[in-house]
């Protein structure tokens, strides 16, 4: 197959006697182009002319979600893609996933504007969320691969799809835009953004947004604010862009449930939050006594029963919470290399400082308090460059690019003391300072050099792709403070990882077929991935380690038929070489991880969407059948005190892959008459398992119950409005959002705390209630 791919590639672009007649290349660059000006009034464009299944969000579909929200909310609507997160907005970080075919957030590719975001991992090592990388009402367009994704995004983790966002250019938005929007759990949010300049000439905007919003339920509030600028500005045939953004984000957290505490507890129930911090000290010294925390009794006199309805020291902590603060900034420049090449170079740095806090009863503090702030910090420096070289050759689009990152990383973790038994003296929606204990605190260093090559030769009606990228990442890990976390040095290298897809246009129909191979390279932190075990677990498990590696086989039909726009794709994945992070305690004690190569994946499905419009109306609907299977058992080598060594095997071959829902369904009606305009939405997802057996019994001795899942949800949305003023001019507008009309109690998230063999483990989040929200909108 390589052998094979890079002939096909090298004949076709040095062989120009098949070249094509010029008449029919014109012919071919004109249909693009008429297929991308009718793309421009669509929602959704359905990636005419690429040989694997792509779609495009506009910036229209984020602007009727709720102000505020994360701009991942508005690919839910497309096929195989399953968002969840706990607030309304999908932006509270501890809660947010997206998963792709069965692919979890961090075996996805991010970028924006071809920057890497890392993959968003919420203990973030080598990138951003995107909530903080760009405020939603910047954002132009976003582009969703759900196969391995583009060739040319910079990414080492996109095993299962790419996310592709691009800001909007300042060219149109020149004016004045702003928002303000009040709702549900006394939100509040402002956007102000001023552009100036010329279409042809040099043009920038400056924006500002602010936001915060109580929890929907218990104690707390999350906020956030953010600045960004752009500019673009002509140098003579070349063009020179620049962006820049500050965030400054902190939110407090929301308990994590079980299926049984649910059951006990209700989906309202929350940490103790703020005021209670009485209440969380006398469970802290009830947990010391009754031995459950481990920790030192300070108080025998409070006892040994929990009150009611508390039943478990995790039923519910003191506080909780995430801090990021992030500075990123690029600076690009495209020049054109005659008449049909161009040059493109962007050079890029980010600086990020976190922390996650949760006030832990595990831990005492000195001043006497049987609770401590236990925090994960974190510390990003990170720079880099990309460039492309692209240009036509006879009937070939020829694109050379490369990729280079250094990115220095620390992460730590500390303690932080409590004033006394009946002040707490720290605030969880602050940094930490000043701790009393160190546990661990480890320096990563990660070097990335990507490279890619890619033809794009038009036969006629075909256009045939092909091409490969390769990569080679280093990490290494040097602790300040080991506290018994790995020191050590891995590599990751993979030079030729094939792409290669067809595409033929019929007309009204066009089909196409693609063929990826992607590897995965392995990540630098110390709470997941292979530097999250023991140094005895990693020094055991370095030799064998494999990274994570799939091919991806996808085909389909689009279709065009006047009002409709739709698609139809089957695919089929072998995902092989599976780590699997086991958690060896509940995640706020925070022990070291087990980490081994678990086997193989199969994922294969079927996927459609569509979208009919007629006058001011327009319905969009998508559906897709996902069938994701582990297809081996896991095998757990060990060994007892007696130094004797044991096999454990975990039945998980056949068993439908975590947080991988069977079905999912989107649908909308909307009418847009370019003042009144009313939109219904409705998402389904089936039921999700959160065991790798699918079971909440051990299956080694029971045979397993099958009842490892959180049961379906259907949730609808409504979004409506009125643009004052005419034509094309509407200096005001009124929006109301209405986000889970029907009220629907349901789990959003699982997997926030891993997941498990069996059992019912504490890892779901419970999703908001019906809130309501209203805007104002202004442009000049």
């Amino acid at each position: 197959m390589k052998r094979f791919t890079a002939i096909l590639l090298t004949s076709a672009a040095l062989y120009p006697g098949i070249a094509l007649a010029e008449t029919e290349t014109a012919t071919a660059v004109d249909a693009a182009a008429d297929a991308e000006t009718a793309g421009e009034t669509e929602i959704v464009v359905f990636g005419r002319g690429q040989s694997r299944q792509t779609q495009e969000i506009k910036a229209a579909e984020i602007a009727q979600l709720t102000p505020g929200s994360s701009p991942i909310r508005a690919i839910e609507k497309l096929p195989s893609v399953n968002v969840q997160s706990a607030d309304p907005f999908g932006a509270y970080e501890w809660s947010t996933r997206v998963t792709i075919r069965g692919f979890n957030q961090n075996q996805l590719g991010f970028t924006l504007d071809g920057i890497p975001l890392g993959d968003m991992t919420y203990g973030n090592h080598n990138g951003l969320h995107i909530s903080r990388a760009v405020s939603g009402d910047n954002i132009g367009r976003t582009v969703v691969s759900q196969g391995s994704g583009s060739i040319t995004a910079q990414s080492t983790s996109n095993l299962g799809g790419t996310l592709e966002f691009f800001t909007v250019d300042p060219a149109d938005v020149l004016g004045v835009s702003a928002s303000a929007t009040y709702g549900s759990s006394e939100t509040m949010r402002g956007f102000v953004r001023l552009a100036a300049g010329s279409e042809d000439g040099a043009r920038g905007f400056v924006s500002a947004q602010y936001g915060k919003a109580d929890k929907w339920k218990g104690e707390g509030e999350q906020r956030q604010w953010m600045v960004s600028a752009k500019g673009v500005v002509p140098l003579g045939a070349a063009t020179l862009d620049a962006y820049a953004s500050h965030s400054d984000r902190a939110e407090q957290d929301y308990q994590d449930l079980s299926l049984g505490m649910i059951a006990r507890l209700g989906y309202d129930w929350d940490n103790f939050g703020p005021s209670n911090y009485t209440l969380a000290v006398r469970v802290a010294d009830i947990g010391a006594n009754r031995g459950d925390s481990g920790t030192t009794p300070l108080n025998p006199a409070a006892g040994t029963v929990y009150p009611a309805p508390i039943a478990s020291l995790d039923d519910a902590y003191y506080d909780a919470s995430g801090l990021r603060r992030d500075t990123l900034a690029a600076l690009g420049v495209s020049v054109p290399l005659g008449e049909t090449a161009t040059i493109k170079l962007k050079g890029y740095y980010h600086t990020n400082e976190g922390q996650g806090t949760w006030g832990t009863p595990y831990v005492n503090s000195p001043t006497g308090v049987p609770m401590a702030v236990r925090t994960t910090e974190y510390n990003i420096d990170r720079y880099g460059v990309f460039g492309s070289v692209e240009g036509d050759l006879a009937f070939n689009h020829l694109v050379l690019g490369a990729w280079l990152e250094n990115n220095d990383f620390e992460q730590a973790r500390r303690f932080y003391a409590y004033s006394s038994r009946t002040v707490a003296g720290l605030d969880h929606l602050k940094f930490m300072r000043d701790p009393f204990f160190t546990q661990w605190d480890v320096k990563f260093n990660t070097k990335t050099f990507q490279y890619y090559v890619q033809d794009d030769i038009a036969l006629g009606q075909a256009k045939l792709t092909l091409g490969w990228k390769g990569f080679k990442v280093d990490n290494e890990a040097d602790p300040n403070v080991s506290g018994g976390r790995t020191a050590g040095e891995l590599t990751t290298e993979d030079w030729f990882q094939p792409h290669a897809g067809v595409s033929y246009d019929f007309g009204a129909i066009e089909a196409f077929a693609g063929f990826t191979s992607v590897t995965r390279a392995f990540v630098s932190s110390t709470t997941s991935g292979p530097f999250s075990s023991t140094q005895a677990g990693f020094d055991a498990i370095k030799p064998l380690l494999k990274p994570e590696q799939s091919d991806t086989y996808e085909a389909g039909l689009r279709f065009d038929f006047g009002g409709f726009r739709g698609v139809l794709a089957g695919y089929h994945v072998d995902f092989r070489n599976r780590l699997l992070t086991i958690p060896t305690s509940v995640g706020i004690v925070g022990a070291a991880n087990a980490l081994q190569n678990v086997g193989s994946v199969r994922a294969q499905g079927f996927e459609a969407s569509g979208e009919y419009r007629t006058g001011a109306w327009s319905l969009f609907g998508s559906y897709s059948l996902n069938d994701n299977t582990y297809r081996d058992d896991v095998v757990i080598r060990t060994t007892n005190q007696a130094g004797v060594p044991v096999i454990t095997t975990i039945p998980t071959a056949g068993k439908t892959v975590v947080d991988s829902p069977r079905h999912i369904l989107h649908g909308e009606v909307a009418y847009d008459d370019g003042q009144r305009f009313v939109r219904v939405s409705a998402n389904h997802m089936s039921k999700r398992y959160f065991t790798y057996t699918n079971s909440m019994t051990d299956p080694t001795v029971s045979g397993g119950d099958g009842l490892g899942f959180v049961p379906e949800r259907t949730l609808v949305n409504l979004a409506m409005g009125y643009r004052f003023g005419e034509d094309d001019k509407h200096p005001l507008e009124v929006q109301f959002n209405i986000t889970n009309l029907l009220d629907k109690r349901h789990i959003s998230t699982i997997g926030s705390n891993g997941f498990g063999n069996w059992g019912d483990n504490q890892t779901f989040l419970a999703g908001a209630p019906r809130q309501f929200f209203v805007t104002l909108k202004s442009e000049y």
